[in-house]
């Protein structure tokens, strides 16, 4: 009966302790890594945001993050070098960073996020932007321009992942995640003490073959995705995406938009041939920009570069009084 006690009462004691462990990491990561931009009210909730550039700019250009993330990454690589010739604005995308989860079930969608991040630049009295998505961000890039093309001044995809790849979503995270009793157990007590040891690692793999930018994990305020609620967003985002994207994908050849990709030829995250290749081949008169031995994170490996090529756009846009 002892044994069968201590079978019973150990898995018990740690999730007591995973999930107190959570309450810890939780209270510790919000007061590190408080607000650093301010709120913007959308039907719905609020986005946060974080700005560079002066307000009354001839053009905006909107940074949305990809999974895991939030805006502090983008800003972090390009949003200085872009405030020389723009305004730029940055929301924390649905359920990320410090914004609330708006959408309800369809909150992890690529083409509802697009339209709250639509209702974030109409708060600013924002009419058109150049938009530029990374990673996940691109799916939400490319919703804007097929859903409100009048909203989208030129588009810049950074490593976008567009088009449905073999075997769809398969992080070991995802199902335990979004599993609806499983998912909060697993999220308020494994998640955080687990996401703390494994940061590092994950910061290789998305950034390799280049070395992270020194402290990367920190300044991007990578942890925030370690809170339950976070954790959970990001996992729905991943999860629903593959499902998506087989529904998007068809429709890029109605993009009109000015249109940019910009990928490295290692990426090892979002694969480059089918993807950015992919969008070559359907966006009428896309550019494509494939930079060499460049894993996933070419707006910090080729800042520079990155810059330029949207600040092209930028300059097409002032030109045509977009």
């Amino acid at each position: 009966m002892k044994v069968v006690a201590w079978i019973v009462a150990l898995p018990v004691a740690l999730l007591v302790a995973g999930a107190l462990a959570t309450l810890v990491v939780t209270s510790v990561l919000e007061s590190r890594y408080p607000p650093s931009g301010r709120f913007v009210d959308v039907p719905g909730g609020r986005l946060h945001l974080i700005e560079r550039g002066p307000p009354d700019a001839p053009v905006t250009i909107l940074l949305i993050h990809g999974a895991s993330g939030n805006a502090a990454d983008p800003v972090l690589a390009l949003g200085d070098r872009l405030a020389r010739s723009a305004r730029v604005l940055a929301f924390d995308r649905p359920g990320h960073g410090w914004s609330d989860r708006i959408g309800g079930a369809d909150a992890h969608s690529p083409a509802r996020q697009a339209a709250v991040l639509r209702e974030g630049l109409r708060a600013l009295g924002v009419e058109r932007a150049v938009v530029v998505g990374h990673s996940w961000g691109g799916a939400a890039a490319l919703a804007m321009a097929l859903d409100h093309p009048e909203a989208v001044s030129g588009l810049v995809l950074i490593s976008p992942v567009s088009h449905p790849w073999p075997g769809g979503a398969v992080s070991w995270y995802i199902g335990p995640t979004t599993a609806d009793i499983l998912g909060t157990l697993f999220t308020r007590t494994l998640t955080a003490p687990l996401g703390l040891a494994l940061l590092k690692p994950a910061e290789a793999a998305v950034f390799t073959p280049q070395d992270p930018p020194a402290d990367y994990v920190n300044r991007a305020r990578i942890p925030l995705v370690l809170r339950p609620r976070t954790f959970k967003a990001n996992a729905e985002d991943i999860a629903h995406l593959h499902a998506f994207l087989t529904r998007q994908a068809p429709r890029y050849d109605a993009i009109r938009t000015p249109t940019t990709i910009i990928a490295g030829d290692v990426d090892r995250v979002v694969w480059t041939s089918i993807h950015a290749r992919g969008l070559e081949r359907q966006i009428p008169g896309a550019r494509l920009v494939v930079l060499p031995e460049t894993g996933h994170m070419p707006h910090f490996a080729h800042a520079e570069r990155v810059a330029a090529e949207i600040g092209r756009l930028v300059d097409a846009a002032v030109t045509a009084g977009r």
